[in-house]
C-alpha cells in the first residue's frame, strides 16, 4: 500500500494531474500561453480540491521541457510525437516530466495515474498505449526504481 510522504494530499494530487491533462490538451490544441490556460483553469469549480501548486509545476515544467521531454519519448513511440492522438500526447508528456523531473514521486504512480487520466479522456485502448510507452521510458529515466520494483 502507497503511504503518502509527509503533508500531501494524494487524492489533489490526482485531481490536479487529472485537471492538467485537460489543461495541457487545451494548451497544444489552442496555441494559447500557458499562464492563459492556467489562469482559465484555476477558475473551474473543483479546482480548490486539487492541489494547484502541483497543477502548475506540471504545467510550467512541460512547458519549459517539452523538448527534453519529447525527445525522451520519441525512441519508445511508433510514430510522430505530433502524430500521437492528443490525449495520449498530453498524458504522456505529464508522466514524462514526472519521471525525469520529479522522483519524490515513484515511477509506478506515475505510471499508474497516467493509465487512469487516459481511461477516463482517452481513447478505447489509449491507456495500453500509454502504459507500454512509459514503461519502457521508465525503464530509461528511473533504471534503479524500476529494478528494485520500488
Amino acid at each position: 500500500m502507497q503511504h503518502a510522504p509527509q503533508g500531501i494530499d494524494l487524492a489533489a494530487r490526482s485531481r490536479a494531474r487529472r485537471r492538467a491533462l485537460q489543461a495541457l490538451y487545451a494548451w497544444q490544441l489552442s496555441g494559447s500561453h500557458m499562464n492563459a490556460v492556467i489562469e482559465q483553469f484555476r477558475h473551474e469549480q473543483d479546482m480548490e480540491v486539487a492541489d494547484l501548486d502541483y497543477f502548475e509545476d506540471l504545467l510550467h515544467g512541460v512547458e519549459k521541457n517539452l523538448d527534453v521531454l519529447d525527445g525522451a519519448l520519441r525512441p519508445h513511440l511508433d510514430r510522430e510525437v505530433a502524430q500521437v492522438d492528443p490525449i495520449e500526447r498530453a498524458a504522456l508528456r505529464l508522466a514524462a516530466y514526472e519521471l525525469k523531473f520529479r522522483p519524490d514521486v515513484p515511477y509506478r504512480v506515475v505510471i499508474n495515474e497516467a493509465i487512469e487520466v487516459t481511461k477516463r479522456f482517452g481513447a478505447d485502448h489509449g491507456h495500453s498505449y500509454v502504459n507500454g510507452v512509459l514503461d519502457k521510458l521508465a525503464g530509461d529515466l528511473r533504471a534503479v526504481e524500476k529494478q528494485h520494483g520500488r
